[in-house]
C-alpha cells in the first residue's frame, strides 16, 4: 500500500454493475461493482471541485473537495454528537426505568418527561451509531448531482490497506 501523503485524500469512483433484491420475507440485496482509485489533492482553504472519470463507462464525475481543517471540524462535530445521544440515551434509559417501576395512587398520571424519555431513547439509540459511523467515515470528499446516465457511480474514501482480490 501506497503510504499516504500530506494534503490529499485516496478515494474510489465505485461504478455499480448490479443491485439486486431478492426474497419476501427476509430480503437480500446483492450489489456488484468495481472500484477505480484516485488520490485528490485537498485545497489550501475552503473547497474545490475536482473531475473524476470511471474506468468502466468513461463518465466524468464531479466531486468536490474540502480543506483538511474542515475535514477534521465536521468529522469532530460527528462524533461529539454521537457522545452526545450517548448520554442522553442513558440519561433518558434510567429516567425511564426509575419512573417506570414507581406505583402510583389511584387517579394519578405519570410526570410528562416520562413519554418525552421514552421517545428519546428510540431516537437516541438509532441517532448515536449514525452519527458514529458517519464521523469516523467522513474524508471531506462528496460527489456533486450528477445527471441520470451517471446515477449509478459512488465516490467512497479508501481506508487502511487494500486487499487484492481475485476475480473468476
Amino acid at each position: 500500500m501506497a503510504r499516504p501523503i500530506s494534503g490529499t485524500v485516496q478515494v474510489a469512483v465505485r461504478h455499480i454493475l448490479s443491485d439486486r433484491t431478492t426474497g419476501v420475507v427476509t430480503r437480500t440485496r446483492t450489489i456488484k461493482w468495481r472500484d477505480t482509485d484516485y488520490r485528490v489533492r485537498r485545497p489550501a482553504t475552503g473547497k474545490q471541485s475536482v473531475e473524476l472519470t470511471c474506468s468502466v463507462c468513461e463518465a466524468s464525475l464531479l466531486a468536490e473537495v474540502r480543506d483538511e481543517g474542515r475535514t477534521r471540524r465536521a468529522s469532530a462535530a460527528h462524533l461529539i454528537l454521537a457522545a452526545l445521544c450517548a448520554v442522553i440515551f442513558v440519561a433518558s434509559l434510567v429516567y425511564a426505568v426509575h419512573q417506570g417501576g414507581k406505583t402510583l395512587p389511584e387517579g394519578e398520571s405519570s410526570p410528562a418527561l416520562f413519554p418525552v424519555s421514552i421517545i428519546a431513547i428510540f431516537v437516541m439509540f438509532v441517532a448515536a451509531p449514525v452519527l458514529y459511523v458517519r464521523g469516523r467515515a467522513y474524508n471531506g470528499v462528496s460527489m456533486l448531482d450528477a445527471p441520470k446516465p451517471r446515477r449509478g457511480h459512488a465516490i467512497v474514501p479508501i481506508r487502511g490497506p487494500v486487499a487484492a482480490t481475485r476475480r473468476p
